[in-house]
């Protein structure tokens, strides 16, 4: 029997929306969990038995079943809070029973023989912005200088030692979930801050908690370099062209171009070098063009959006690229 594509995300994943049907166009049959409506929605049945875990798991709604020893490669997208079939459970109740599912739904997957894109241990190891400045520049990167601390004065110093200046930015995820006195909940967005003497409210915050900045690095322009498995795929993002994506590119309410790159062959491979030396075989990597040419990396993604950039650039099949991808790691199952 054929092995089949199975694909960890949520109900809202645009991106395995496209690839499934992708992957049905190719005469595929992947199955996919929706993290949002796990377990209340699907069925587990396993058995430890001859040395390892068999059994099936079914989506209750269609009934369509996935057998456990035909699965022959996880794309591990996106997590989401599970979903309980009994909503009236306390805090403690559900914080409990996620820690017991997470360790059911983790034994097994980590159990399956089969390829990954990419391994949640790989990924786990790879998302750590400082670790990932050392080993860039180990393997040959500019990389920018930059200050960890929660000393506001060592902030200033830092700030003031570069013509340029100096950035704050957030390591994890740049959205804070703010709540109003009603229990509503809004998302805030932290953008990369150019520092100016009018954030030293900011600068004086840094002793709640150690910050990350910076030297801010002029741009010609910006690329976003996305691997996977060996093809590499650069949008140039022409982000000095805006006054809005100047500092930080992400602000998608300016209409800004984008383009397919071709980058030096010791670029690319670099690039495919870096992503790959983490056991990924997947990865998104945001790096700066300086105006005398010089390539500086920011940071990689393991698990980073590609799907805005290939809209902007239909030329960058990435979609086409996963799907490919996908399909050969399951016919080689155990290889990534």
């Amino acid at each position: 029997m054929a092995k089949r594509e199975l694909i960890i995300t949520n109900s809202n994943d645009i991106h395995a929306d496209l690839v499934m049907e992708k992957l049905r166009n190719k005469n595929r049959n992947p199955f996919r969990i929706n993290m949002d409506l796990f377990p209340k929605d699907y069925g587990v049945a396993l058995k430890f038995t001859a040395g390892k875990w068999q059994g099936h798991i079914t989506l209750k709604s269609t009934q369509e079943r996935l057998d456990f020893q035909n699965v022959g490669v996880v794309w591990m997208r996106k997590k989401a809070d599970f979903n309980y079939a009994d909503d009236t459970l306390e805090k403690r109740e559900k914080e409990y029973l996620d820690e017991e599912l997470e360790h059911i739904l983790f034994s097994l997957l980590y159990s399956l023989e089969c390829s990954w894109m990419s391994h949640p241990k790989h990924v786990r190891g790879a998302i750590w912005k400082g670790e990932q400045q050392s080993r860039a520049a180990a393997m040959g990167f500019a990389v920018p200088p930059s200050l960890i601390s929660n000393n506001p004065e060592d902030v200033r110093k830092f700030c003031k030692s570069f013509e340029t200046g100096a950035v704050f930015k957030s390591l994890s995820s740049p959205v804070v979930t703010l709540e109003n006195d009603k229990g509503e909940t809004s998302g805030q967005f932290l953008p990369t801050t150019l520092i100016t003497d009018a954030h030293e409210d900011l600068i004086e915050s840094v002793e709640l908690s150690p910050c990350f900045f910076q030297q801010y690095i002029p741009k010609a322009y910006e690329l976003r370099v996305t691997v996977i498995l060996d093809q590499v795929f650069a949008a140039k993002i022409h982000s000095q062209d805006d006054e809005r994506t100047k500092i930080d590119s992400r602000d998608m309410s300016a209409e800004i171009l984008y383009e397919a790159e071709n980058l030096p062959a010791e670029i690319s491979d670099l690039c495919r070098r870096y992503v790959q030396s983490y056991g990924l075989t997947y990865g998104a990597l945001d790096l700066i063009v300086t105006p005398a040419g010089e390539y500086v990396f920011l940071e990689n993604n393991p698990v980073g959006q590609f799907l805005y950039v290939e809209q902007l650039v239909p030329k960058l099949d990435m979609s086409g690229a996963v799907v490919d991808s996908l399909i050969k790691l399951a016919e080689t199952p155990g290889e990534a």
